[in-house]
C-alpha cells in the first residue's frame, strides 16, 4: 500500500538538521520528501509531534537460526529495527558440510539455539539463504560468512595450526561465499575453532574479502587483559590485507584493564592514519552475553564439544582447568577473573531439568547445588551439552559513553534470542540510546544518534540504498515518540517490548501500526551486490 507519512520531524539518518515535513512511500520505496507534500487518495499517517527516521539497523544479530523458526522476529522489529547482520563471530549456520553437523549444531547452541525443526542439511552460504527466503523473513537479513565455519570446511575441528594448503584452500571457500553474497568475512577470536588460528591466516582470508570492498567484522582475542595487544594484531590483518575493519561490542572488560581505555582510543587513531577504514559497534549496558562455555580455557574444546564432554567427565583434566582459570593463560581472556562468580549468570539451558538454575550467578549455583562453584558450572556444561548462555558483569556506564561518542561507533543488539532470561539488549539495545543517552542524558544530539543507528552503520557493513531517508531508497521507516521512547528490559525481567516506537514500515509494509503488530513477513534477504 502506497502512504503518506505527514507533518513528522523527519531525522534523515545523514546528520543533516531535522525539518519538519511528509514522505511519499510508492511501491516499497521512497518516492518523494518536502513539505506539504500534496497525493489523493491513499493511506495517511500523521506524524505531527513525532520523529521519523530511517529504520534501525543491527549490525551485530544472532538470528541467524531463529528466523528459520520464528521468521517474523518481533523482538527485533519491536525496538525499530528493520535490518540485521547475521554471520557474527565466526561461528554460524552456513557454510556447513554435512559431515560436521551433529558436532557443530553442540558448538552453535550456546549462542544461536540449536533445533531438530529445520532441515541442516543445506551445506553452502547461498542455499542458506535461499532457504531462509524461501521460508520468508520478517525484518531485512544479510549475512557474513564466518571464519570458523571455513575453517571446519577446510580441516575440521582439531586446534591446529593451519598449512599453506588449508589456508589457499580456506582462502577458495571465501570467495566462493563473497560471490554468495556475504557482505564479508566474521571471526570470533575467542571462540573455537577460530582460536586456534594464527594471524596470517586471517590476513590471507581478508585478502578475498577486500577484493570484493567487504568488510571484515571481528569479536577481537582480548576484550580485556590483552586488550592492546589484540587491537595491534586486528590493525595488522587491516594493513596487510587492505580490508575494511569492524570491531563488534567494542569494550574494555575487567576494573584492571580500564586504564587502558586511553590507549585503546588511541589506537583508534593510529589505525585511521595508517589510511585503514575501522569503526566498530557496542550495545549500551555494562554486561556482555555469550555462551558459558567461554570461561572454559581453548584446550578444553579442541576437538569440538563431544570432545570438550569427556575432558569435563576426567578429573585430570578438570584440575587443569581450574588451575588455568586461577592462573590465566597468555592471550585467553579468563572471564571469571576479570567479573567473578559472584557476576556471571546462567541465563538459558537446553533441557528442562536444569532450568531451575536459570538466573543464577556461577556462586549461587554452587550453593545451590552443594559444591564448589567451578564444580557445578563444570557439571552445568557437561550436562547440557554446552548449550548454557550466561550474561557477565565487565565495565561502567561511563566508558560506555565515552565509546559512543566517538566517530567510528554505531549501535548494535548482540542479541542471543535464546529463550529463558537473555540479556535485555535484544529487547532494548536501539530504544536505549534514544531514551537515556538523547532525552536524558543528552550525551547525544537526536540527529547523531540516529545517524549511528541508521546511514553510520549501512556504510560500516556496505549495505546500500538503505539507512537514510532518501528518494530512491527502500521504505525503511520508523515514526519515534521522543517523550516516552526507552527500553524497558531488566536483567532480572528482560522480556519486555520497549516503548515509544509505535509504528515501523518495512519496505512499505506497516509493519507495526499505532502499536498494533501486524504479522507481515515484509523483509527481503538481501546479498551483496
Amino acid at each position: 500500500m502506497d502512504v503518506l507519512i505527514k507533518n513528522g520531524n523527519i531525522v534523515d539518518g545523514t546528520l543533516a538538521k531535522s525539518f519538519t515535513g511528509d514522505i511519499y512511500v510508492k511501491n516499497g520505496k521512497i518516492d518523494a520528501i518536502g513539505r506539504e507534500l500534496q497525493v489523493a487518495g491513499i493511506k495517511t499517517v500523521d506524524a505531527r509531534g513525532r520523529v521519523v527516521a530511517p529504520g534501525f539497523i543491527d549490525t551485530h544479530s544472532h538470528s541467524d537460526l531463529v528466523m528459520l523458526l520464528n521468521p517474523y522476529n518481533e523482538v527485533k522489529i519491536r525496538q525499530g529495527i528493520t535490518t540485521e547482520v547475521l554471520g557474527q563471530d565466526g561461528i554460524s549456520m552456513a557454510p556447513l558440510p554435512v559431515e560436521f553437523i551433529s558436532p557443530w549444531r553442540k558448538n552453535l547452541a550456546g549462542l544461536d539455539g540449536d533445533s531438530d525443526e529445520i532441515d541442516w542439511k543445506y551445506e553452502t552460504t547461498e542455499n542458506y539463504l535461499n532457504m531462509m527466503a524461501k521460508k520468508g523473513v520478517g525484518l531485512n537479513e544479510t549475512y557474513l560468512v564466518p571464519h570458523g565455519n571455513i575453517r571446519m570446511e577446510a580441516m575440521g575441528l582439531a586446534g591446529e595450526v593451519a598449512t599453506d594448503e588449508q589456508i589457499a584452500k580456506m582462502c577458495d571457500i571465501t570467495r566462493r561465499e563473497m560471490e554468495a553474497g556475504a557482505y564479508g568475512l566474521s571471526t570470533g577470536l575467542i571462540y573455537m575453532p577460530c582460536a586456534y588460528s594464527e594471524t596470517r591466516e586471517v590476513i590471507e582470508m581478508c585478502k578475498v574479502v577486500a577484493e570484493y570492498n567487504g568488510v571484515f567484522v571481528v569479536h577481537q582475542r582480548s576484550e580485556a587483559d590483552t586488550i592492546l595487544d589484540s587491537m595491534r594484531e586486528i590493525i595488522r590483518i587491516g594493513k596487510e590485507s587492505g580490508v575494511k575493519v569492524h570491531f563488534s561490542h567494542f569494550k574494555v572488560c575487567g576494573k584492571q584493564n580500564w586504564k587502558y581505555i586511553d590507549e585503546v582510543i588511541e589506537l583508534l587513531e593510529e589505525a585511521k592514519k595508517e589510511g585503514i577504514e575501522v569503526s566498530f559497534d557496542q550495545y549500551p549496558y555494562a554486561a556482555g552475553s555469550t555462551m558459558l562455555g567461554v570461561i572454559l580455557p581453548p584446550w578444553a574444546h579442541d576437538g569440538g564439544t563431544d570432545e570438550l564432554i569427556k575432558r569435563l567427565n576426567n578429573p585430570e583434566d578438570r584440575r587443569r582447568m581450574k588451575e588455568d582459570i586461577a592462573r590465566g593463560i597468555p592471550g585467553w581472556d579468563n572471564f571469571v577473573d576479570f567479573a567473578g562468580i559472584d557476576q556471571i549468570f546462567v541465563t538459558s539451558v537446553k533441557s528442562e531439568d536444569n532450568q531451575e538454575v536459570v538466573g543464577m550467578s556461577l556462586e549461587e549455583l554452587g550453593r545451590f547445588r552443594g559444591k564448589e562453584p567451578l564444580d557445578a558450572t563444570f557439571d552445568l556444561l557437561r550436562d547440557e551439552e554446552n548449550a548454557v548462555g550466561m550474561v557477565d558483569f565487565y565495565g561502567r556506564e561511563e566508558h560506555i559513553v565515552k565509546f559512543m561518542q566517538r566517530p567510528e561507533h554505531n549501535v548494535c543488539t548482540d542479541g542471543l534470542m535464546a529463550k529463558g532470561k537473555p540479556h535485555p539488549r535484544a529487547y532494548g539495545s536501539f530504544p536505549k540510546i534514544l531514551g537515556r543517552y538523547v532525552r536524558e542524558m543528552k550525551v547525544l544530539e537526536l540527529e547523531q544518534a540516529i545517524h549511528k543507528m541508521t546511514k553510520k552503520a549501512a556504510d560500516a557493513i556496505g549495505i546500500k540504498n538503505r539507512g537514510s531517508l532518501e528518494v530512491g531508497n527502500y521504505a525503511d521507516i520508523l515514526i519515534i515518540d521522543m517523550e516516552s521512547v526507552e527500553d524497558r528490559g531488566t536483567f532480572i525481567d528482560p522480556v519486555q517490548f520497549p516503548v515509544g516506537i509505535d509504528n515501523v514500515f518495512i519496505n512499505g509494509h506497516h509493519v507495526i501500526e499505532e502499536g498494533q503488530y501486524n504479522k507481515i513477513l515484509a523483509g527481503e534477504v538481501v546479498k551483496r551486490r
